[in-house]
C-alpha cells in the first residue's frame, strides 16, 4: 500500500515487526503525535486531532502525496477510538472483497463493535465501486478512510465526496525528513555515513516522500563506508528519486498552469523553472510549446507580433533537430514570451467578437460591401456605392462595414503596451478621420 509506513494485517495493529522487518516499518508510529508533518492534522486544533478528543469519527479522504503517513494515520485513528481496522486497497481488491467487508462490518455492529474501513488508493475503483460504498457510510456500518494521491475533485463521485470529509497531507518539508532520519539513526544506533552537504542531498532527494527517504537511509546503514560520502559519492551511490509526474493527472496540469502563469506575470526565471521541471520529469516537448504558442496570441498578441512568429520557429527548429537538442529553442521561445509585452487584447476580442456572431446570426452585410458578379445583383444595388480605399487621399474611406441592423461595435482595444501602442494611434487616426467623413 502506498504510505509512510508498512500496513499491518487487519485487525492485527498491535503486533509489533520483527527485528528484520524494513525500517519504514519498523519505524512506524505508535500514536498519532508521533506522526511526522501533519501536526495541521493531528495536532489538537486540527481536524483528526479534534475528532479523537471528541470520540467521534466521520468519514474523510486522505489526500497527499506518496510518503506522508496516509496508511499510519488510519491505522492509528482505529486505535484511538477503539474501533475495528480493516485494510483493504483498491488494487488488489473487487466487488467480492467489498461485500464481505461489509457483511463482516454488520455482523461486528451488531454486536457492538465499530468498524473503520480504510481503503488504500481509492481512486482506482470505478464510479459504480464507489457507489457500492454510500449506503454503508450513511447507515454508519462503517467509516470510510479512503487515502489517495489523486486530486479527489477529479477522481472521486460526488456523492461520496458529499460524505467525506477531505483532509490534505502535506509533502514532507526539509525538516520534517530530516526527523525522519534522526529516528532512524536513534533506532539503530548509527549515524548516517555522509558529510553535512551530503546529508542535505539526500533529503533533497526523497522529494518530500518520507518511504523513499527511509529506504535510502536503510540502504546506506547497510553498505560498508569508510570514509563519509560527499554528495558526488552519495550520487555515484544511490539513485535519484524522480520528481511526481502523471502526465494525466493534476501534477501536469498544475505545472503547465505555473508556466503560464509565470510567462503571464513577466517571470523568465520562474518561466524557464517550471519549463524545465515538466521536461526533465519527461513531458513531451511538443505539448508543452503547443501551450506556449497559445499564450503568445493570448497574453501577447500584437504588443510583440514576433512572440508567435518565434514559437512557430522553435516548432520547425524542433522538428529539425530533435531532442535534446531542439529543446533549446522552446526554452528561447519560452523566455521570449515570458520578456515580451503583455496584451491579452485579441482574447478579450476573439471572445467579444465570438459572442456578438452567436447573437446577430445572419444579418446581411451592408450592400456597399457585397460582392455582385451578375447583372441582376448589381441591379439590386449590390455593391452600389462602394468605396474603394486606395483611391481615397489617405488610404481610408470611413465607409460603414456593418450590417444595417446593428450599430458598429467596438471589440478590440488594443493597450498602450509595445507594438499595440502603435496600433491603437493609428486606430484613433482612423477613428477621427471616420468621424470627419461622416
Amino acid at each position: 500500500m502506498s504510505d509512510l509506513f508498512a500496513t499491518l494485517p487487519q485487525n492485527a495493529s498491535s503486533n509489533a515487526p520483527a527485528a528484520d522487518a524494513p525500517l519504514a516499518d519498523r519505524l512506524r508510529p505508535a500514536n498519532l503525535g508521533e506522526i511526522i508533518g501533519q501536526d495541521h492534522l493531528t495536532g489538537p486544533e486540527g481536524a483528526i486531532g479534534r475528532m479523537v478528543a471528541a470520540g467521534k469519527l466521520s468519514s474523510m479522504i486522505l489526500w497527499g502525496p506518496p510518503g506522508t503517513g496516509k496508511t499510519s494515520m488510519a491505522r492509528l485513528l482505529g486505535e484511538a477510538t477503539g474501533m475495528r481496522f480493516v485494510a483493504i486497497s483498491a488494487v488488489f481488491s473487487g466487488v467480492a472483497d467489498l461485500k464481505k467487508a461489509f457483511a463482516e462490518a454488520e455482523k461486528m455492529a451488531g454486536a457492538g463493535q465499530r468498524t473503520l474501513l480504510f481503503v488504500d488508493e481509492i481512486h482506482r475503483f470505478n464510479r459504480a465501486q464507489q457507489d457500492g460504498f454510500l449506503p454503508f457510510v450513511e447507515r454508519g456500518t462503517v467509516v470510510l478512510v479512503g487515502a489517495t494521491t489523486e486530486n479527489p475533485s477529479f477522481e472521486l463521485n460526488a456523492a461520496l465526496l458529499s460524505r467525506s470529509q477531505v483532509l490534505i497531507l502535506r509533502r514532507l518539508d526539509e525538516a520534517a525528513l530530516g526527523e525522519l532520519i534522526a529516528r532512524a539513526e536513534a533506532l539503530t544506533g548509527r549515524t548516517l555515513p555522509l558529510t553535512d552537504d551530503a546529508r542535505a542531498a539526500l533529503i533533497a532527494s526523497a522529494d518530500g516522500d518520507g518511504r523513499f527517504l527511509l529506504n535510502q537511509v536503510e540502504t546506506l546503514l547497510a553498505v560498508k563506508i569508510d570514509t563519509p560520502l560527499d554528495p558526488a559519492g552519495l550520487a555515484a551511490l544511490l539513485h535519484r528519486r524522480m520528481p511526481v509526474y502523471d502526465k494525466d493527472r493534476e501534477g501536469h496540469y498544475n505545472l503547465i498552469s505555473a508556466l503560464h502563469k509565470a510567462m503571464r506575470g513577466s517571470d523568465p526565471q520562474a518561466s524557464l523553472y517550471y519549463l524545465a521541471r515538466m521536461l526533465v520529469a519527461g513531458e513531451e516537448p511538443l505539448y508543452v510549446l503547443r501551450r506556449i504558442t497559445r499564450f503568445a496570441s493570448e497574453d501577447i498578441g500584437m504588443a510583440d507580433p514576433q512572440a508567435l512568429v518565434q514559437c512557430l520557429a522553435a516548432k520547425d527548429a524542433y522538428a529539425f533537430l530533435g531532442s535534446p537538442e531542439g529543446e533549446l529553442a522552446i526554452v528561447q521561445a519560452c523566455l521570449y514570451c515570458a520578456t515580451a509585452p503583455k496584451s491579452n487584447a485579441i482574447y478579450a476580442a476573439q471572445k467579444a467578437a465570438w459572442k456578438s456572431a452567436r447573437a446577430t446570426g445572419s444579418l446581411m452585410p451592408p450592400p456597399n460591401i457585397l460582392n455582385a458578379p451578375t447583372k441582376l445583383m448589381k441591379d439590386i444595388g449590390y455593391g452600389k456605392g462602394y468605396a474603394y480605399d486606395h483611391d481615397q487621399a489617405e488610404g481610408f474611406s470611413g465607409a460603414n462595414y456593418w450590417p444595417e441592423e446593428m450599430d458598429s461595435q467596438r471589440f478590440y482595444q488594443p493597450v498602450e503596451r509595445g507594438y499595440e501602442a502603435r496600433i491603437a494611434e493609428r486606430m484613433r487616426v482612423w477613428e477621427d478621420l471616420r468621424k470627419g467623413k461622416g
